[in-house]
């Protein structure tokens, strides 16, 4: 998943397009910090066609991985792991903010249910078309920010201590987001009920 493009990253740090000495170093970064959001964030940014979230099926309420949710294609129902997966029609739902699917009653009293539906957004550089939601500008700016960090401190970011004499022993912690990236996100986390 690209949250932002290269040639957005490649603008921020003042590097030119023809200049591709580092191209695979922050697509891998770009990659890396999409990623890490999603973690932070527990939900999927990137759109998906027919996206299958299972859930047990006495919940009534299902927070969406995948959001904001376009349309439901199907509800499914099996009672024991090894049953194949039983489609069930006229399930009565609504959406909450396009992130919530609110049954109007339990599918069953034992098993599991899975829902397939499309949702997500729509990653920069690819045409949004009617029904669809392009990625928030502020999460986009979040990542093009965190990059261009990591990249001008790669050198010493997150170092705790070097052995200077008789080899190389090096000791690294996780790197830090940036405050403004931290509160950014906060925004954009998957909903607990």
């Amino acid at each position: 998943m690209m949250i932002t493009e290269l040639t957005t990253v490649k603008a921020r740090l003042g590097i030119d397009d023809v200049d591709v000495q580092y191209d695979a170093l922050l697509t891998k970064a770009i990659k890396a910090f999409g990623k890490r959001f999603e973690k932070i964030c527990r939900r999927k940014f990137e759109r998906t066609v027919d996206f299958q979230q299972e859930f047990w099926i006495r919940e009534v309420e299902i927070i969406l991985l995948q959001y904001p949710l376009e349309s439901v294609t199907k509800f499914e129902t099996k009672e024991r792991e090894f049953d194949p997966w039983s489609e069930r029609a006229d399930i009565d739902y609504l959406v909450d903010q396009r992130c919530v699917i609110s049954l109007k009653k339990r599918l069953g009293d034992c098993g599991a249910g899975r829902v397939t539906y499309t949702g997500g957004y729509v990653m920069p550089g690819t045409v949004v078309d009617a029904g669809q939601t392009a990625l928030p500008d502020d999460l986009e700016q979040a990542a093009v920010e965190q990059v261009a960090a990591w990249f001008l401190n790669r050198e010493k970011i997150g170092r705790i201590r070097i052995w200077p004499k008789g080899g190389v022993y090096e000791e690294f912690q996780q790197t830090e987001l940036l405050p403004g990236v931290r509160e950014v996100l906060r925004a954009y986390e998957r909903l607990d009920l």
